[in-house]
């Protein structure tokens, strides 16, 4: 890939070439080609073990690929690993703030994590705490907070910096539907607003809302599209069918290394 500019909008905000990852003789992810666009509510679904874990780290800058190239908001994932890094927020599926912290002191962690200038710090936490609808517990221990409102400070902490790409790993993961449904309508503002949203989810039905998907199997993309492209191309000749169908049928291999 050639140098481009970080600040240029009208790049892709993601772009994958021949992505690889091995340990030892194990092959993790398998040459993958992929982009995401600005704004885009891109999908990446796959089963357990199917790779998806690996190239998250890869595009966050944690892990470095055995071969391929990698961009994310302008930076190259190799080179730049740590520009990555303050370039976008990550939400992991396992809750990963301070339990025994208020959610008041998880924003100040945090803000000095992702070295905001203190200069903007009360303006940040207050944006976030209204964002979340925590601004009344503000005080509270986390861990006494429901589920869905960890969910909802782990996602603010993650917005901080002002992130130009949120990576969501699993990010409704043991929450009521309700918390689910509110999740995914903010997730389309922040879209809106212009920020990238990449996401991992085993809820087809949350899977729904992404503009595209890519579908990994065993290291290698065996789908990619729109959901209702993937739907057609996986379970051809069934108009009842959905995306769990199509899911189903190519995480079993039945559908070769690519459909759509």
């Amino acid at each position: 890939m050639t140098p481009s500019n970080s600040d240029n909008h009208n790049a892709e905000a993601i772009e994958v070439r021949e992505l690889e990852k091995r340990f030892g003789a194990f092959t993790a992810v398998d040459k993958i080609s992929f982009s995401v666009r600005p704004g885009e509510i891109f999908g990446f679904l796959g089963s357990n073990g199917s790779g998806k874990s690996t190239t998250i780290r890869m595009l966050c800058g944690i892990l470095s690929p055995t071969s391929g190239e990698g961009k994310v908001a302008g930076y190259d994932i190799v080179t730049e690993a740590e520009e990555v890094r303050h370039a976008i927020g990550y939400m992991s599926q396992k809750f990963s703030l301070y339990e025994d912290l208020t959610p008041m002191e998880n924003l100040r962690f945090y803000l000095g994590v992702y070295s905001v200038p203190e200069s903007q710090w009360a303006e940040r936490r207050e944006w976030v705490l209204d964002m979340t609808r925590l601004a009344e517990v503000r005080n509270r221990l986390t861990r006494e907070l429901p589920p869905g409102w960890r969910q909802r400070l782990a996602l603010g902490c993650a917005l901080l910096h002002r992130p130009r790409i949120l990576f969501l790993d699993e990010p409704t993961s043991g929450v009521d539907p309700i918390t689910r449904r509110h999740f995914w309508t903010f997730i389309g503002r922040l879209a809106d607003e212009g920020i990238t949203v990449f996401v991992t989810t085993h809820y087809m039905d949350e899977a729904r809302n992404c503009g595209r998907i890519v579908m990994i199997n065993e290291g290698r993309i065996v789908a990619s599209g729109s959901p209702e492209e993937i739907i057609r191309g996986a379970c051809p000749g069934r108009p009842d069918a959905d995306l769990n169908d199509a899911f189903v049928s190519l995480m079993s291999g039945r559908n070769g290394r690519e459909a759509a």
